[in-house]
């Protein structure tokens, strides 16, 4: 009833970007991707009273707002219309490569300091619409996205929440798993060769230069590789500590890393219909939760909790007269202060509980599948580093340039790809990196496509046959 299939992500937001992937290579995302656009996108439940029926509708959204907070009545369409500038004038700066400070030194760039904030959190920028700290929490939730705190992740990442209402959330029928297999489909139709159930067990290196992947099938020689693994797991396991000057093992160790998350995908006798696609919680004291998480490394009693009902929308995720619950709660990464061997059972009562308070009743007595996963598992058999499932924290020291690059600095003809690089965590966030990545290997193997030639023809990549390997996790 639930599969590995239906790990990871949830929900699509801003599908331009997987548009215009698919466009490139000759295919339209629409037919080969069935997609739904939610609406309610979500329930959102306030531990500390009240509720929100979140719709991309704006004139019910305003009403919505203006039910739960009269004196927010019209800020929603404000925080709109200014985010709306922010992110048209900043998302171009999310679709290059960040290599340098020089490029943050952009004039450009620098002409945006004013509108984007970087000196001001995610809640204090929406503090300046919304009044009411229930109302802030709707639109801030989202940093955890990224891993992180409102109230410590940069403003800029506003344009998050405005992405939604903007550009709607969809949900891909089959589950978002369903969008890798038609590209892995695709792939195959244009020649690529995919090897499944073959990890990486080491990298060959002449000098800095990468030159081959190991399996235990055989080596891989290729003139570029792609990390598309966990960047702090993946480096620490595969990439001897002598080769890399950045990104040594004590410095990838020194670093901030996100939260993590304690999951139950669970395969339920019978429907939800009157539970929404998504509802999420916010725990009564919301900044105590955070704290649990970024700072003391504790479990919390009351934690925010979010859960997806995908049945209501999607009828091919179970057999009929079933559903699926996905349960997420927001942790500490592995941390010495939570033994999960001992908390992982009482923990699983905690999101029990949560479900009957937000009203998704009898759960317990319906659970028909279970898999739980904790920040153990997520570093143990996932291959994520201190189970950080959203990678590295996004403050302003780990963003940019300041990321590991696309083309990683470190180790010739290693690029790199997902959360731990630039632009960083979340979706589509991922796919952005995914193209300034294939745009950097295209142009150092002086390959050009129909749309684009390359920018650079005279790279140093010697030509070679044009292989390109792409190692997935260890």
């Amino acid at each position: 009833m639930c599969s590995s299939d239906l790990l990871g992500p949830t929900f699509f937001l801003y599908p331009r970007v997987l548009e215009e992937i698919f466009s490139t290579c000759g295919y339209d995302l629409r037919r080969e991707v069935e997609m739904v656009r939610l609406d309610p996108q979500y329930r959102l439940v306030f531990g500390a009273g009240g509720e929100l029926l979140c719709t991309p509708d704006i004139a019910r959204m305003e009403a919505e707002v203006s039910r739960l907070s009269p004196a927010d009545r019209g800020s929603f369409t404000r925080f709109m219309e200014q985010t709306r500038e922010k992110f048209l004038r900043f998302a171009p700066f999310l679709e290059q490569p960040f290599e340098s400070w020089r490029d943050l030194a952009s004039p450009d760039l620098l002409k945006l300091m004013p509108i984007l904030k970087p000196w001001k959190s995610l809640d204090s920028e929406l503090g300046t619409f919304f009044s009411d700290e229930r109302i802030r929490l709707a639109f801030t939730f989202q940093s955890k996205y990224l891993g992180m705190s409102p109230f410590r992740c940069p403003s800029l990442f506003s344009i998050l929440s405005f992405l939604e209402y903007e550009h709607g959330v969809f949900h891909p029928i089959g589950g978002c798993g369903a969008v890798s297999a038609a590209m892995a489909r695709l792939a195959r139709e244009m020649g690529v060769e995919i090897h499944y159930e073959e990890p990486v067990e080491a990298m060959q290196f002449e000098g800095r230069r990468i030159t081959a992947v190991r399996t235990q099938r055989g080596d891989y020689p290729a003139d570029a590789t792609v990390v598309n693994a966990d960047f702090a797991r993946s480096m620490t396991r595969l990439v001897p500590d002598r080769l890399r000057r950045r990104w040594s093992d004590r410095s990838i160790a020194a670093k901030r890393f996100s939260c993590s998350t304690f999951m139950l995908y669970l395969g339920i006798d019978g429907r939800y219909d009157d539970v929404p696609h998504h509802t999420i919680y916010l725990s009564e004291n919301y900044r105590d939760n955070l704290a649990d998480i970024e700072t003391r490394h504790v479990l919390s009693r009351d934690p925010s909790m979010y859960v997806q009902n995908a049945g209501v929308t999607d009828p091919t995720l179970a057999p009929a007269g079933m559903s699926t619950l996905y349960l997420l709660i927001p942790v500490t990464h592995r941390h010495p202060n939570v033994d999960w061997t001992r908390e992982a059972s009482r923990f699983r009562e905690v999101a029990l509980d949560q479900c009957e308070r937000i009203g998704i009743e009898g759960v317990r007595e319906r659970i028909r599948y279970e898999k739980m996963l904790t920040p153990d598992d997520w570093q143990d058999g996932y291959e994520i580093y201190r189970g950080a499932t959203f990678n590295l924290s996004h403050d302003l020291t780990q963003m940019l340039h300041m990321r590991p690059h696309n083309r990683f600095e470190d180790i010739d003809r290693m690029y790199l790809v997902g959360g731990g690089t630039h632009p960083g965590s979340g979706l589509p966030v991922i796919y952005s990196s995914a193209r300034i990545t294939s745009e950097l290997l295209l142009d150092d193997l002086g390959v050009g496509t129909a749309s684009r030639p390359p920018r650079r023809p005279d790279a140093a990549v010697p030509r070679g046959d044009r292989r390109a390997a792409v190692a997935s996790a260890p």
